[in-house]
């Protein structure tokens, strides 16, 4: 019996000291998540993530610290439908300034690489913009410069629209009438004056065409700030085996996607499967929002023990990252959550408090410690600071 006992003894300890050295990894990894959606869910629902947000929400200011947050890029986003989108765009940037403001002590947002590193040995969180969609600078390349000026750090040249310059994947894929395909001369311009900037372009939700368009004028690395393999999970918003490689040559990364949809390509049979079974439901919430995105939100916070069930396991997801590594390099891959973003995520990553179980994921795989930071974010860093103006 004591022999037991003391098998028992030591099994814990060692477990606990695995659980210790994988947090102590875990703390000293500079941890940069590209994509967050928080501060649109803040205009639409009247909240502010200073508060506790816990059960309304994915994040709040508190859980990105318990998280081990240390770089977050705000996502400024709206739709297609939206009547004054840069008017909306800044909106947003002023709720994150609002924070910053009454919480100068926690976050800053931060201009460049210097000042990212001063917020972090200050155990700040160090904060940026990435606006998701180019219809927010509204053609107007003083527009984009503005946006600059204020924080943002990355711009995604579409989102599921497309603009008058650049066609996104949604549409290159499903939509037959489109006058043109990729970048038009105004969109080159827009590359070009991203780059002279300093602002990431990010090639997440564009069509293939303006892909390999950009890829052709850029003269910096490119970002894809959330999107995840699509030979893994065959959606337009994932990226192909020779646009993988394309992002590796041009030395940029990929953030992957944590939302189900782009990682699970059974996923979508079992939500469509959730959705018929409430058809009633989502028809009269399509009356008022046609976008999924709105009816799948309701709909999966109303039934969350029947949701639950349709997420894959977090394995799915530590296998799209692993996939990018081992076809280009573990230089080329990092995190884009898109929480407060997506409506479901894999098992386990229930909120921006779960990032330290995919450092132990990644460990248990065989990732190096060196190689878990550079994915956590070194990889993200090295791109940030190769855009920045000399």
């Amino acid at each position: 019996m004591k022999k037991i006992i003391l098998s028992a003894i030591v099994c814990i300890l060692s477990f606990l000291v695995h659980a210790q050295n994988i947090q102590r990894i875990h703390d000293k990894a500079i941890l940069v998540d590209t994509h967050n959606d928080i501060l649109e869910q803040c205009i639409g629902k009247h909240l502010s993530f200073d508060q506790d947000l816990k059960g309304k929400t994915q994040t709040d200011l508190v859980r990105l610290k318990q998280g081990g947050v240390d770089v977050q890029l705000f996502s400024v986003w709206c739709d297609g439908h939206q009547a004054n989108p840069y008017a909306f765009a800044n909106a947003e940037m002023d709720t994150l300034d609002a924070v910053i403001n009454r919480n100068p002590d926690k976050i800053v947002k931060v201009a460049n690489s210097k000042a990212l590193h001063k917020a972090i040995r200050q155990h700040k969180i160090a904060a940026m913009f990435g606006v998701e969609g180019g219809h927010m600078m509204e053609d107007d390349l003083n527009k984009l410069e503005t946006m600059y000026n204020r924080g943002t750090r990355y711009m995604t040249l579409t989102w599921n629209n497309s603009t008058s310059w650049a066609t996104s994947a949604f549409e290159e894929t499903g939509k037959k009438d489109l006058t043109h395909k990729g970048l038009n001369d105004f969109g080159k311009q827009v590359v070009k004056k991203m780059n002279e900037l300093g602002m990431l372009v990010d090639i997440s939700h564009v069509g293939e065409q303006t892909f390999w368009d950009v890829m052709s004028v850029t003269t910096k690395p490119v970002i894809a700030s959330h999107s995840s393999v699509y030979n893994l999970c065959n959606v337009p918003r994932n990226l192909k085996d020779d646009q993988i490689k394309a992002v590796a040559k041009n030395g940029g990364v990929i953030q992957v996607n944590f939302y189900s949809g782009f990682i699970d390509s059974t996923f979508d049979k079992r939500s469509i499967a959730f959705e018929v079974k409430h058809k009633a439901e989502k028809d009269s919430l399509q009356k008022i929002n046609p976008e999924r995105y709105y009816y799948e939100e309701y709909l999966f916070h109303k039934y969350p023990d029947e949701v639950k069930a349709l997420r894959p396991p977090l394995s799915m997801l530590i296998e799209h990252i692993d996939y990018i590594a081992k076809l280009v390099g573990v230089d080329y891959v990092g995190l884009g959550s898109d929480f407060d973003g997506i409506s479901s995520a894999p098992q386990q990553l229930d909120d921006v408090t779960s990032y330290p179980i995919i450092t132990k994921a990644l460990l248990d795989k065989g990732y190096s410690k060196k190689e878990v930071y550079k994915i956590l974010g070194g990889n993200f860093l090295r791109v940030f600071k190769a855009n920045e103006k000399k």
